[in-house]
């Protein structure tokens, strides 16, 4: 350093100007390479290691803070305050500052005729000598509010270190009271440093976030497959208690749904919600995209990306900051989100080849302003694993159903194969006849489960007491395939015709496992086994009463499907799907579950 710093001076003839011997010249220089440039290279690197120390672990907003307040005292400044580029709304977002309140700098600003926004598209450092005479500096009242009168604005970059995603760009603006100031290359240059060390730590952190989503994945992959390797099968409502807590950490969800959209865009199915009783969109309810700006926006993209006063519309997520005052809710949505306390609302969009199948919607009682790309991955990710255990969940549904009407099939052809042992056929063939029909109807039924996996299970105008007398007495032959002894069956018809609007496959499906609870309930000693259907205002109810009772304690479990048999829990969603209503009673040592639908006239559209 000695030896250069001297043939430096000597070179550019500046010592020569001094007048000073040789000795001295010797001396002067080593003044200054061991007095000043030590001082001066000790200072540099106790800012730089205090940059680059700062914990990755805290929150962006809080590392930029901290880097700020360090930069402030390194460069003898009055302020620094940060600006990351937004390419979803292409403005300059204000994220961090020290010496600087929040209500003194404007939110956002354009990218374009903006000091940050010219640092982040030429990459480069950008001196202000005069705030006031700068055209690029719109907001003049910090002049005379704070007396900051001149900025030097350097360049932050921090990778993203993922090919989907771009990396993150700022600027860093560093405020003097000095007017008309003269920035020093050398002031510019050490700016400059202190920035790419930001940008180092920032850098870290993204490395952190990136190492805790493929945690939170591999938690959530674990619990999934934990789930799925019990015995007792798969409950979608299980998934969310199991995952909602490991999204809480940045998203303090109140509730969730997840909606399937038709293949023409235009329908949307709510496939699941989390909690039950906390919802918006009834589970297992269709309803018209066009109806719900909320989703049209998300689905149609019909407005550009960018952040909004009350909206945030981004490429990967669209987040309703405040709900009571956006266009997109509706004036119901407006009272279940003041009555549940819910201050922000994201939506999620899962595609496939590039167009929108699913929704995600995650209703907050924290009012978040964006989210990273990192937050996002994790809800896709969350998003598809609910999906898969959906899938699965209704695969589980179709075997627990095939399960009555294939006892019912092997319990006639044994009693048609004894019959036909019988010396004088024609006694037994109005019997076989019988036993025969109720095996060809069965048998469709097996093709019609096997069929809805593939197919929707449309709406029909069906009679439900019918429906419920015809799936009553094929669990008798399940009674008797099972040898179960001393049950007293009995029903009262009631009402010759109740008219429901629903899937026919899905009503015989809950009454089938209706009519099989209430036989398993019975002691083992035997009982009764009732059935009854009548007409109630404007539904159709039927009572099934078994002998056996629940116990008090045990009724609000079994009501809200907290229950380890699936049975129910198909139940409880298909009667919330078609707007009914379930309830427990029990006493006197038995036990009656009721069951009511809306009564449909014969005129009903039976469009699903």
């Amino acid at each position: 350093m000695k030896r250069n710093l001297g043939q430096f001076l000597k070179q550019n003839q500046t010592i020569h100007t001094l007048g000073l011997t040789a000795a001295e010249q010797e001396k002067f220089v080593q003044i200054i390479d061991e007095d000043y440039f030590q001082q001066c290279l000790s200072s540099i690197v106790s800012e730089v290691e205090a940059v680059v120390n700062i914990d990755p672990a805290l929150s962006e907003a809080e590392i930029l803070k901290k880097a700020a307040e360090i930069i402030v005292k390194a460069l003898q400044a009055q302020a620094v305050s940060i600006r990351l580029f937004d390419p979803t709304s292409f403005r300059m977002l204000a994220f961090g500052a020290y010496g600087l309140e929040e209500n003194c700098r404007t939110s956002s600003i354009p990218v374009k005729e903006s000091i940050a926004g010219k640092v982040v598209q030429e990459n480069r450092s950008i001196a202000v000598p005069s705030i006031l005479n700068d055209p690029y500096y719109k907001d003049k009242s910090i002049v005379s509010e704070k007396g900051f009168h001149s900025l030097l604005a350097t360049p932050l970059h921090i990778p993203r270190f993922s090919e989907t995603h771009n990396d993150l760009l700022g600027a860093m603006q560093i405020y003097y009271r000095s007017e008309n100031k003269d920035f020093s290359p050398v002031e510019i240059t050490y700016a400059e440093l202190l920035s790419r060390r930001v940008s180092f730590v920032l850098a870290q952190k993204k490395i952190l976030n990136l190492q805790e989503l493929n945690l939170r994945k591999e938690k959530i992959s674990d619990k999934i497959f934990r789930t799925i390797s019990n015995r007792q099968g798969v409950k979608l409502k299980d998934f969310f208690v199991l995952i909602i807590p490991e999204l809480r950490q940045f998203l303090q969800v109140r509730c969730c749904s997840l909606f399937s959209l038709s293949d023409d865009q235009q329908y949307l199915h709510t496939e699941a919600a989390y909690p039950l009783d906390l919802i918006y969109h009834e589970p297992g309810h269709n309803f018209v995209v066009a109806h719900h700006p909320y989703f049209a926006a998300i689905i149609n993209g019909d407005t550009a990306h960018g952040d909004h006063p009350y909206e945030r519309f981004a490429p990967s997520y669209l987040l309703i900051k405040e709900p009571l005052q956006s266009k997109l809710i509706s004036k119901e949505m407006g009272m279940f989100v003041e009555q549940q306390q819910i201050h922000s609302i994201l939506l999620v969009p899962l595609k496939l080849d590039g167009k929108v199948r699913h929704i995600l919607v995650f209703y907050a009682t924290d009012q978040k302003k964006f989210f990273t790309d990192e937050e996002i991955d994790l809800l896709i990710f969350f998003g598809k694993e609910i999906i898969k255990a959906s899938k699965l969940e209704f695969l589980s549904d179709m075997l627990h159903d095939l399960k009555n009407p294939a006892v019912a099939v092997a319990g006639l052809a044994k009693r048609a194969m004894k019959l036909l042992q019988a010396d004088d056929l024609n006694l037994i063939v109005a019997k076989l006849t019988s036993y025969l029909d109720v095996v060809s109807s069965e048998t469709a039924r097996l093709q019609d489960i096997a069929m809805t996996i593939v197919e929707d299970d449309k709406k029909k105008l069906l009679d439900f007491a019918s429906i419920a007398r015809q799936r009553f007495l094929i669990n008798e032959e399940v009674i008797r395939e099972y040898n179960l002894k001393n049950i007293h069956r009995s029903s009262d018809h009631g009402e010759e015709s109740l008219l429901v609007s629903c899937p026919l496959f899905g009503l015989e499906r809950i009454l089938d496992n209706l009519f099989h609870n209430a036989t398993k309930a019975i002691p083992s000693e035997g009982g009764s086994l009732n059935m009854k259907c009548y007409r109630e205002d404007n539904m159709a109810c039927l009572e099934v009463c078994n002998s056996g009772e629940i116990p008090a304690n045990q009724i609000e479990q079994v009501r809200s499907g907290q229950v380890r048999g699936r049975g129910l829990n198909i139940i409880q969603r298909f009667v919330q799907t078609q707007h009914g209503s379930m309830d427990i009673l029990a006493g006197s040592g038995m036990t009656t579950f009721i069951i009511k639908l809306p009564l449909a006239n014969e005129d009903s559209s039976l469009a699903g």
